[in-house]
């Protein structure tokens, strides 16, 4: 899937990838991912530099998590979780790869609200750009892959409360 946006005024493309992770030890995931989709997002912005920089936040609801699956939790990269950020992946049109593991084949949902956002220099204030939807089911041990869907801003203000509640120290524009 492509999906063009803006960025400082600026057209680009969201190029995304959603393939089966046949080989886990290739990509660097666990063995628990195995048969289970695994996302890439690269950004193609027409910006240089500064104007080029981005970051990715992705956002899980799933039925084996904390509040089965009834909310969106942040779904930061491991590395970063301390570091007071929602972001995951940040830099000049940064990548964003997801290859979710689960060790346990049991009936579940898992979906995923991935979001290209900026911030300013000198800013602590997160703008969304673009965002997309993914994810997958388990039925009787077998995965299956969700569509692939382009979000709405509308999307994006129902995280700004979680976001706001985990990151004081940000502002979260509402985007909508």
């Amino acid at each position: 899937m492509r999906l063009p946006f803006s960025l400082d005024g600026l057209e680009g493309v969201l190029s995304i990838q959603i393939e089966r992770n046949d080989d886990p030890a290739s990509v660097g995931s666990s063995e628990g991912s195995l048969g289970l989709p695994m996302c890439t997002a690269r950004v193609q912005p027409t910006g240089r530099g500064y104007r080029a920089m981005c970051g990715w936040i992705q956002l899980i609801r799933s039925t084996d998590n904390s509040s089965g699956g009834v909310e969106f939790e942040l779904d930061p990269f491991g590395p970063f979780t301390d570091t007071g950020s929602p972001y995951a992946f940040y830099g000049l049109a940064p990548t964003l790869f997801d290859a979710p593991g689960r060790d346990a084949r049991d009936d579940l949902d898992w979906t995923a609200h991935a979001w290209l956002a900026r911030t300013e220099l000198d800013s602590r204030v997160i703008e969304p750009v673009v965002g997309f939807s993914w994810g997958f089911s388990i039925r009787e041990r077998k995965p299956l892959p969700s569509p692939v869907g382009e979000l709405a801003r509308t999307d994006w203000a129902q995280h700004v409360p979680l976001l706001q509640r985990q990151h004081p120290g940000w502002v979260i524009a509402a985007g909508v």
